[in-house]
């Protein structure tokens, strides 16, 4: 769900520059289906009548607010032409989705620091795009920009329209909206998850926000609504309410610039049993599935060469697999992890299950080719996706290779793609955050047991002196 898509030009603080005069949208965009767009709904008796009447006077006034009051962010101070402006927007609201404004502020100027534009973007491979995006979470979307990216520069130009823009691999209808008018002031709609609750409070509208007919009349309403002259400033301004004052939980109506057209405050006003946060209305979510996995830390302790390894040093060497082109995480490095049935967590079947993982990985029997110097259980972790409750139950096993490490992968299965990193290498990579807990209670677990090993040692050397004396 877009938490506060907000993007790039005029937002400087001073009047707009002038700009070419706007398009018109020839219709709103088509219902998207996605999970992305938070809650709301539509209409009650009477709202259909007066919304043609309601963006006259709501416009101004809403504008006039955003002026005076919109938040100073990076990508609104985006400088260059439209197309400079275009990228600064599309990068900004892609990170924007699911994603708090202070987390992304900070990956937005790293990010445009490393790609200023998109033909520098269209140079990067996807494991720099995905180190710059670790920690943002639904990687498919970092994997779209780039592929976008080398798409519009392929075509040699970036494009002008809503309808042109999702066109573009990963560009949706709301994306293309935000880009089409806040950069090249083209007079169409977005609707995200704050511009569904301003409107569904705006009109009252009660019904299932996750219906496809409820999501196609926001965007309807989407489209009556903004502003055909500041199209891009009107989008942005709608968002901003629904991220600052018309949040969730705590709207702050009595400071709102256009609560005199709204709705469902005038029904909480005449009754008690209604309030302002009853719309949109709350859907539950459907709860995730829980599944359980064994995850194994492979660490090399001797036994490969420079060569096979990503980083010079051959300290602390981790074995790294990288999941298949599609589907959950695609294209990402993990280490060994294997699903196991709910009724087989216990250590027994894990090893069982991750023996024969590693060793259809690998050339040959992890025993075979290596000598095991330390295999523990180093705890679990609970990692949440949309849909997912993923139980990972960790081990360490750390192994002295026989034979170089360049002789483990299997040439023949090409879908799977194996590496050995350093530790540098590792806390520098891309990893998602689930694997990214993973390692650090690794970490922890080694550093706990040297501690501990450290402090044997020395009680042992103190009671040796005391019986020599």
């Amino acid at each position: 769900m877009a938490k506060n898509p907000e993007a790039a030009d005029n937002r400087r603080g001073r009047p707009p520059t002038r700009r070419p005069q706007p398009r018109r949208a020839k219709a709103a965009p088509a219902v998207s289906s996605s999970a992305d767009i938070e809650d709301l709904a539509p209409s009650v008796p009477g709202a259909a009548a007066t919304a043609a009447a309601v963006p006259a006077a709501l416009r101004p006034q809403l504008l006039r607010w955003y002026d005076a009051h919109r938040r100073d962010l990076p990508w609104r101070r985006a400088s260059g032409g439209e197309e400079e402006r275009a990228y600064a927007v599309w990068v900004s609201e892609v990170m924007l989705q699911q994603t708090r404004v202070p987390v992304v502020v900070g990956y937005y100027e790293r990010w445009m620091a490393r790609w200023p534009t998109v033909r520098g973007l269209a140079t990067a491979t996807q494991e720099e795009v995905n180190e710059m995006w670790a920690g943002l979470g639904y990687y498919r979307r970092a994997r779209f920009l780039l592929e976008g990216a080398k798409q519009i520069v392929e075509k040699e130009e970036f494009p002008h329209t809503a309808s042109a823009l999702r066109e573009v691999r990963g560009i949706g209808d709301y994306t293309a909206g935000a880009i089409a008018s806040i950069a090249f002031n083209e007079a169409v709609p977005v609707v995200d998850g704050n511009v569904v609750r301003v409107i569904s409070r705006l009109y009252a509208i009660a019904d299932n926000p996750k219906e496809s007919s409820t999501m196609k009349r926001f965007w309807e309403l989407a489209g009556q609504l903004v502003d055909p002259l500041r199209p891009g400033d009107f989008n942005q301004a709608m968002m901003e309410l629904g991220a600052t004052l018309c949040s969730k939980t705590k709207p702050g109506c009595s400071g709102c610039p256009v609560k005199s057209h709204c709705q469902a405050l005038a029904l909480s006003l005449e009754s008690s049993s209604v309030q302002v946060t009853d719309y949109p209305r709350v859907v539950p979510k459907a709860k995730p599935r829980s599944d359980f996995a064994a995850v194994c830390v492979v660490q090399i302790a001797q036994g490969l060469g420079e060569e096979v390894t990503d980083t010079k040093g051959s300290d602390d060497i981790f074995l790294l697999i990288k999941r298949p082109e599609e589907g959950l995480l695609a294209g990402l490095w993990e280490f060994p992890l294997v699903l196991v049935d709910e009724g087989k967590t216990d250590l027994l079947n894990r090893r069982k299950a991750m023996d024969k993982y590693l060793t259809k990985l690998l050339s040959n029997d992890v025993g075979w080719k290596s000598d095991v110097i330390l295999r523990e259980d180093v705890g679990e972790h609970v990692h949440i996706f949309s849909h997912i409750r993923l139980t990972m139950h960790v081990e360490l096993m750390i192994i002295n290779l026989k034979d170089g490490g360049d002789r483990l992968c299997k040439k023949e299965d090409e879908s799977t793609k194996l590496k050995f990193a350093n530790e540098s290498s590792v806390d520098s990579m891309g990893l998602t955050s689930g694997i990214r807990k993973v390692y650090n209670m690794v970490k922890a677990f080694k550093e706990k047991r040297l501690s501990a090993s450290e402090r044997s040692q020395v009680s042992t050397r103190k009671r040796s002196r005391r019986s020599n004396q």
